[in-house]
């Protein structure tokens, strides 16, 4: 796939060009478990690459309703965008090609920093010497020994061939924190590494939202690190807003209970009272599976 071209600076939105635009599907993702095209989008004068996943695509899960992963994609983009923090890529919901589906701006992974690359590390970025392939340019790693070192974050133990095991850790980077305090509010159950973007510009995006807002925890993910731990009072501040946003009858509670139930909106509102509450990052539950799989 040639490389997406960006949205010029203009009085046409990322979400107005997604909403307006004309749609052409270019090729399809096939790695992808349900239906993910690859698609161009053109509106006036404006044009961009874009992510299209039909509704008709999806492949039924016994623990979450038939037909509802798209909006609870976009649900996941409007809760990014109350916290502040921009980690989703503009979405929204739209007719297309072949019915109704979540249209995303595609983000081309790039260089997003000191402390990020577009790919996540596997058992070839395990040494001899114990040190991390790379160290530095990742988000995850797989190291030698117990301790995750300075500015890593220890998530567990994974076997990497037989009767050998490496310490998988993350970055202790601020723009995957706050991706951890999104996961806990949106209740995701697959933040996998794959699912991590790093833009040329140096931010840092999640995609593949679909199974989130259950109203049961289902809370799994590689960002454990800081279980436990203090909020930052960055992320205290953006879930202050947050909760002020979801009360009744404001314009983001409205759109989030056009896209999801009620109780699902409820069990929102619910989290985002809980991380108040306790002024802490959720621990696993153990009632259910802290890690996806398979992590990448």
């Amino acid at each position: 796939m040639s490389a997406p071209e960006r949205i010029p600076a203009g009085s046409v939105t990322a979400v107005d060009l997604l909403t307006r635009g004309e749609l052409t599907v270019r090729g399809q993702i096939r790695e992808a478990s349900n239906a993910v095209l690859y698609c161009t989008i053109a509106y006036e004068e404006q044009r961009a690459a874009c992510v299209y996943k039909p509704v008709a695509g999806e492949r039924p899960l016994w623990d979450f309703p038939d037909g509802t992963l798209a909006q609870r994609e976009v649900a996941a983009y409007e809760v990014s965008e109350a916290l502040g923090w921009g980690l989703v890529p503009p979405t929204v919901l739209r007719d297309g090609p072949y019915g109704e589906g979540m249209v995303q701006l595609w983000v081309e992974a790039g260089d997003a920093g000191e402390a990020d690359t577009d790919a996540p590390a596997d058992e070839s970025a395990v040494e001899s010497s114990g040190k991390r392939a790379g160290a530095g340019t990742e988000l995850l790693a797989l190291v030698e020994g117990d301790e995750p070192g300075d500015g890593w974050k220890a998530i567990g133990y994974a076997q990497v061939e037989e009767g050998r095991t490496a310490l998988l850790v993350h970055a202790d980077d601020a723009r995957l924190r706050r991706l951890a305090v999104l996961d806990a509010v949106i209740n995701n159950a697959d933040r996998k590494g794959g699912h991590l973007l790093a833009g040329h510009d140096g931010r840092l995006f999640g995609i593949d939202h679909g199974v989130t807002f259950n109203v049961a925890d289902k809370l799994r993910t590689l960002l454990w690190g800081w279980a436990g731990e203090k909020l930052p009072d960055e992320a205290v501040t953006a879930l202050e807003s947050l909760r002020e946003a979801l009360a009744g009858g404001e314009p983001l509670a409205e759109r989030l209970g056009a896209l999801l139930t009620a109780a699902e909106v409820d069990a929102v509102r619910e989290r985002v009272a809980a991380l108040l509450a306790t002024g802490r990052h959720p621990v696993p539950s153990g009632e259910w599976p802290a890690i996806p799989w398979p992590p990448v």
